[in-house]
């Protein structure tokens, strides 16, 4: 009996969720040891040459556009807040809350996406945001 194939999606997505979170916990813990600033910035210190490394070792293209570039730098620009700002709520609040705020993200680039970048906007789309809303307030009481 062999192994069933696996999507790539449901695959990184799956590590994406369990190193994510183990990331939350690890941030709030680093938060309650040193100042959060600090611990956000010695995480990303070491997530920057991971990232870096993986390009060398992967065959990943090292062709920049400008378009590219700008739009990756601000992806990096938010993503610096997001992370100042995680360590600075788990410091000073509960791992809980913090986390799961945090982890509606994709609510906000789904109604983007509807919004802005003009995806289909249906029922089933509407009825997942409102049940992930319902959810972080269950969550978060």
């Amino acid at each position: 009996m062999g192994f069933p194939e696996i999507d790539s999606a449901v695959f990184f997505g799956s590590i994406t969720m369990v190193t994510w979170g183990i990331w939350v916990v690890l941030g709030n813990a680093a938060s309650e040891s040193i100042d959060p600033r600090t611990a956000a910035a010695i995480s990303y210190l070491v997530a920057g040459p991971l990232a870096l490394v993986f390009i060398i070792v992967s065959d990943a293209s090292l062709t920049i556009t400008a378009r590219g570039g700008l739009l990756a730098g601000t992806a990096g620009l938010f993503t610096g807040i997001g992370l100042i700002s995680m360590y600075v709520g788990l410091s000073g609040g509960s791992t809980t809350i913090v986390s799961t705020l945090g982890a509606m993200y994709f609510v906000v680039a789904a109604i983007i996406g509807m919004v802005v970048l003009g995806d289909e906007v249906t029922i089933t789309r509407l009825a997942g945001i409102a049940f992930a809303v319902l959810g972080v307030v269950l969550v978060t009481r």
